[in-house]
């Protein structure tokens, strides 16, 4: 197998492109999602990568590459992992840890910030404001750049605000804000 096998285009990474910060922001992540982009790196390069190479190359032993299987898959996934590759050590680079454990002003919402609020419609949504890269929906855990963020950010217990989205605009009234508890050193 030739270098020539294993190289990709810059365009492979046009994907991952949508995610990025906005120009001139940092990309802030919490030393947890951190560690989880870092460990997802780990296993990607030392366990799954090397893995997926030992097939290509069993594979393109096996003499007709055109209606090989096992090394058409390969190289796709071998595609995959280095484009994901790519992806995080960009992000890994670009990564600005921020703790909200240590925040010291817990009566405004900022970065790490677990806010409740109610909506116009009385319903009361529990969000906690953490980076691009550990946003999941089904832990109600939103991007510090998202327009709901936004609208939260800098704004204390009893504050209503006015969110700008697509379907409108619409006020929240912010009903409680936590941060994780600091840790005591030592302990």
């Amino acid at each position: 197998m030739t270098q020539e096998d294993l190289s990709f285009s810059a365009a492979d990474d046009a994907e991952d492109a949508p995610d990025a910060p906005p120009p001139g922001t940092k990309n802030y992540i919490t030393p947890a999602g951190l560690a989880r982009l870092q460990a997802e790196r780990q296993q990607l390069w030392r366990v799954e990568r090397p893995e997926i190479v030992r097939v290509v190359e069993w594979a393109a032993g096996n003499g007709d590459r055109s209606e090989n299987g096992d090394y058409i898959y390969g190289k796709r996934r071998l595609r995959e992992i280095d484009r994901r590759l790519r992806f995080l050590d960009k992000r890994i680079a670009a990564a600005e840890p921020v703790d909200p454990a240590q925040q010291k002003n817990r009566a405004q919402v900022f970065f790490g910030a677990t806010v409740t609020y109610a909506r116009e419609d009385d319903r009361e949504v529990t969000v906690t404001i953490v980076g691009i890269d550990e946003t999941e929906s089904g832990k109600n855990c939103i991007s510090w750049i998202s327009p709901v963020a936004r609208a939260l950010m800098k704004a204390r217990v009893g504050d209503v605000v006015t969110l700008r989205s697509p379907t409108g605009i619409e006020t929240l009234e912010i009903l409680a804000i936590s941060y994780p508890p600091v840790e005591s050193v030592g302990s």
